[in-house]
């Protein structure tokens, strides 16, 4: 096999053949490259869900769409590269591209050969902020699987007006964080009446496990409490203040859900945030939105418990030793084998009412975290690289960036939106 191991800038080492590709024209005025080596890179490629995402674009990705694997250690890439070429020969000449986060130059040189980067690198507030940089400045498409409140607030402060500047689409949340809670709002709301005060519940359920790497991310969001808040502030001082609509998203309380006949618990994860700022972008939600997310929970002492071993894990990330302990108890880069992620499913029930219409919809799917994750992280690649989408730019949600070509792409890749029924 002729080998070819390429640099973040899209040039290669010579292979036995000689060939050499090299990068497309820079439009001046930091515009995008009218020719780039890449239609998609998957940055972090040889992490849990990374090789996940490389196995699915493997399997789904358009037979002409350029696609190469990057990452730090070119022996990890090499080996992906191998169980990729198993499932398809084709990927036996798959690009690697060899960066490290912690590497500005390295990380420009990425971004500037890609039309899309995707990346897995977590935690993100640790790893991620030069990529996001990087993309805003060449006009880069990003797209992530961040749930960390901080960054993607530190992000759009940082970078937002940038990515305007040269029409960088940064995309955060498109996996289990935050798409099926932002697309389901999405599709909830389009089957409400326009114009009018609406109102959207989402119940999500779930019986899935989680990787290293996703126990890291987590507890490095719990423990920057003060951050999160110092960095939500920042935010409210450059968002644009809405015009005659209002956006809320509270927590709300603790309830029995006669709607799903199941225990409520509010979640204060990114998810309401991500659907209130595509309320908040799109006319569509009306004049009034408001959307409350909650743990669904079928039996009392099942919801009790859950809530205090969350209050304990947030206690126990304030701890650095504390934190480095439960880091410890899962290596990063390892999750659920196979047959218990087959196991794995998730539901999002929603409640939307308004101009005297109630509906309830329902996302659903199978392993949340890692399998429909790798898929959607996926799907909004392809997407941002191929499909006919709004001219927008800057940081968006899944939802106004994406909308209804993304929820065709997961409907179609086996993701199911429904409408379970209305009156």
């Amino acid at each position: 096999m002729n080998e070819e191991v390429r640099h973040a800038d899209g040039a290669a080492e010579h292979g036995r053949d000689g060939h050499r590709h090299g990068q497309g024209e820079v439009e001046e005025g930091g515009q995008r490259e009218r020719e780039r080596s890449y239609d998609v890179v998957l940055f972090g490629a040889t992490g849990f869900v990374g090789a996940l995402t490389a196995e699915y674009l493997a399997a789904h990705a358009p037979a002409d769409c350029r696609w190469a694997l990057a990452g730090r250690d070119l022996g990890k890439l090499e080996r992906l590269r191998e169980r990729l070429t198993a499932l398809d020969p084709g990927c036996a000449s798959l690009p690697l591209l060899r960066a490290d986060a912690a590497d500005p130059r390295a990380v420009r040189e990425l971004a500037a050969s890609t039309r899309v980067l995707a990346t897995t690198v977590g935690p993100y507030v640790l790893y991620g902020t030069e990529l996001v940089a990087a993309c805003a400045a060449a006009g880069t498409d990003y797209v992530d699987l961040t749930g960390e409140p901080e960054f993607v607030d530190r992000t759009y402060v940082e970078h937002d007006t940038r990515a305007r500047e040269t029409g960088a689409r940064l995309v955060h949340a498109c996996g289990f964080d935050s798409i099926p809670a932002d697309l389901g709002a999405y599709f909830t709301v389009r089957r409400l009446p326009e114009g009018v005060p609406l109102r959207v519940d989402g119940f999500m359920r779930s019986n899935a496990t989680f990787s290293g790497g996703t126990l890291a991310s987590a507890l490095t969001a719990m423990g920057r409490g003060p951050q999160t808040l110092a960095a939500a502030q920042e935010r409210r001082l450059h968002e644009p203040r809405l015009l005659h609509r209002r956006v809320r998203g509270p927590l709300g309380a603790p309830r029995f859900s006669r709607e799903t006949g199941t225990w409520a618990l509010p979640l204060p994860t990114l998810d309401h945030r991500i659907v209130t700022r595509s309320a908040a972008a799109l006319e569509r939600y009306g004049p009034d939105f408001r959307y409350r997310q909650y743990a669904s929970v079928k039996h009392l002492p099942v919801a009790v418990g859950g809530a205090a071993a969350v209050g304990a894990a947030v206690a126990l990330a304030q701890l650095p030793a504390a934190r480095r302990w439960l880091m410890g108890r899962w290596e990063a880069g390892q999750g659920p084998d196979a047959e218990r992620r087959a196991r794995s499913w998730f539901t999002v029930r929603f409640v939307g009412e308004g101009g005297g219409r109630r509906v309830f919809t329902e996302v659903s799917g199978g392993d949340p975290g890692y399998g429909e994750t790798a898929k959607m992280l996926a799907e909004s690649a392809l997407c941002l690289a191929y499909d006919a989408l709004p001219e927008r730019a800057g940081q968006l949600t899944t939802a106004v960036a994406m909308g209804d070509a993304l929820l065709d792409r997961l409907q179609k890749a086996g993701i199911r939106f429904r409408v379970a029924s209305a009156r």
